[in-house]
């Protein structure tokens, strides 16, 4: 039998589900300042998102500091910090395994306004409107009414 994880259909339930678990965890962490660590007390630091792999031992925290500032040194002193982290997630989250903690700049935020961007450029733009000059009255396409 397939596994369905490795079959390219997404993550599981499970997945999802551990990872909001370690999300929200991980987030009260940050927001608290759990961990002493001056590099990460500085800067406020959002997790929109944690992926589980299929076995649930590896979870990889996409996260981003408030504002946008320094991502890369954000990421540096979580790297730093991942085994306290980790034990503190081990305190608040009830799993057969911890997971190993790798984390990744979030670019959601960035890919949200490029395509919002695209989305308002004068070329999309005059396509939507073309596509709009061709509906009739009763919201059929011309080409619609020649059959």
């Amino acid at each position: 039998m397939k596994n369905k994880a490795s079959s390219g259909a997404g993550p599981s339930q499970r997945q999802l589900r551990v990872g909001e678990l370690v999300r929200h965890a991980l987030a009260d962490i940050l927001a608290r300042g759990d961990v002493a660590d001056p590099a990460l007390s500085k800067v406020l630091i959002t997790v929109p998102e944690v992926r589980m792999s299929p076995d649930l031992k590896i979870a990889t925290c996409f996260v981003m500091p408030l504002g946008g500032k320094d991502p890369k040194a954000a990421i540096e002193a979580l790297a730093t910090n991942a085994k306290p982290l980790r034990g503190e997630i081990a305190r608040r989250v009830e799993l057969k395994f911890v997971p190993e903690l790798r984390f990744r700049i979030d670019t959601s935020f960035e890919e949200g306004g490029r395509i919002d961007a695209l989305l308002r450029s004068p070329q999309v733009q005059r396509d939507l409107d073309r596509n709009d000059d061709d509906k009739n009255d009763d919201g059929q396409n011309d080409h619609e009414d020649a059959r």
